[in-house]
């Protein structure tokens, strides 16, 4: 595993941000590299008889060849997403294609619809649209082209120009064929250790965004109980005329935690929650690779059995194994090179996140725990005065 150490010399002036470290490695060190800006914003609702949904506006900027213009600006609603993300797996089956937002994001914390949910949502797609963008191969993708600038008619026409259901079912049956044969014989030790890894990071990721969903809840729930706890003091102090001024420093004091409180949520929830499930939904994608290049094994596998029972047809045989070693080579290459580029990644967030978190956390409780000294030290001082009239003759 890649050390803190070799992660610091790939960029030794990272910014702490909880944005992807390549986006900011590109765009500040080195913006002469980039040559594909792509912006979603603007959500807007359209209701219609039948539903009822938001699209987006993708603005791009580009100076590639390539392009008939250097400026593009489009509507995509969801679904379009998830065509983009379908005919991306289908062209590099042994890529890995970066997630999507589920179509509920962050079930249970959020409604659907919500100006929450629809910012959440619209980060998402915007840091799904610019890792491809950011991908040494994706990038030049041709749907993907066609996505960033076709107009909504020109999308929809291309859509249906798609596989059709019999080819879908043939690839569904040759990949259930293919799991029905059993494990890979002849699978490389790397990919092995692949598999072992990601089964342990899938495991690990898992309980990270389950423990953080938990802390987020407890901590609202905290906030809430915050919330009516302070205005009682100030309810009180009107019938405690001696203490009257030391309940109103109380109340102050669990406002403004309870204003911290709601910083360090948003924080919380803006940083680390979106972080942890994009990496559970990248696990997901990945072991789904690793299935896929499994498969162009398996089927290499078989050919050379076949091969072996088979001396009649030797030439034949001979021809598609022939052919298939190099689909397996070249998925072999594809699926390394990416592994690395999404694990350098992958660390690059998960320290990126935590850094912030952790400060975030360490400015909350500094924060809450100087409005109580102050109101504290402001007590003494009132009872050191008190006690001094006292002894006054």
């Amino acid at each position: 595993d890649t050390s803190l150490a070799e992660v610091n010399s790939f960029s030794p002036s990272m910014p702490i941000s909880p944005l992807s470290m390549i986006n900011q490695y590109k765009f500040e060190d080195e913006p002469e590299l980039r040559d594909l800006f792509i912006t979603v914003d603007d959500p807007e609702s359209h209701v219609t008889a039948i539903e009822t949904f938001i699209t987006y506006r993708v603005a791009t900027k580009t100076s590639r060849g390539e392009f008939d213009s250097s400026e593009y600006e489009v509507r995509r609603r969801y679904q379009d997403f998830l065509w983009l993300k379908s005919k991306l797996e289908e062209a590099h089956p042994t890529l890995i294609i970066p997630p999507l937002p589920e179509k509920f994001i962050m079930k249970g914390m959020v409604e659907r619809f919500s100006d929450e949910f629809i910012e959440t949502r619209r980060k998402a797609l915007h840091k799904f649209l610019n890792r491809i963008a950011d991908h040494p191969t994706l990038t030049f993708n041709e749907d993907f082209k066609i996505f960033l600038t076709a107009q909504a008619w020109e999308l929809s026409s291309h859509k249906k120009q798609g596989p059709g259901l019999l080819s879908r079912m043939g690839q569904t049956v040759r990949a259930v064929t293919s799991s029905v044969r059993g494990g890979v014989k002849n699978r490389p030790e790397m990919f092995t250790e692949m598999n072992h890894y990601m089964e342990t990071f899938s495991q690990k990721i898992n309980v990270l965004d389950k423990i953080a969903h938990r802390i987020y809840k407890e901590e609202r729930e905290y906030f809430n109980e915050m919330k009516e706890y302070g205005p009682i003091y100030t309810l009180w102090s009107a019938s405690e005329e001696d203490i009257a001024d030391s309940l109103k420093g109380v109340a102050s004091c669990i406002d403004k935690c309870c204003k911290a409180a709601e910083k360090w949520m948003a924080g919380l929830s803006e940083n680390l929650l979106p972080i942890l499930h994009e990496y559970v939904l990248y696990s997901e994608i990945l072991m789904g690779v690793l299935k896929r290049r499994d498969q162009i094994q398996g089927e290499l596998d078989s050919k050379v059995g076949a091969l072996a029972s088979k001396k009649t047809e030797k030439d034949m045989f001979s021809e598609e194994i022939g052919k298939l070693e190099d689909k397996v080579e070249c998925a072999n290459n594809a699926l390394k090179a990416d592994w690395d580029r999404w694990k350098q990644n992958m660390q690059c967030d998960m320290r990126s996140a935590f850094t912030i978190v952790a400060e975030n956390n360490l400015h909350y409780y500094e924060e809450c725990l100087a409005t109580w000294e102050s109101f504290l030290a402001s007590q003494t001082v009132d009872l050191h005065v008190e006690e001094d009239s006292e002894d006054r003759p």
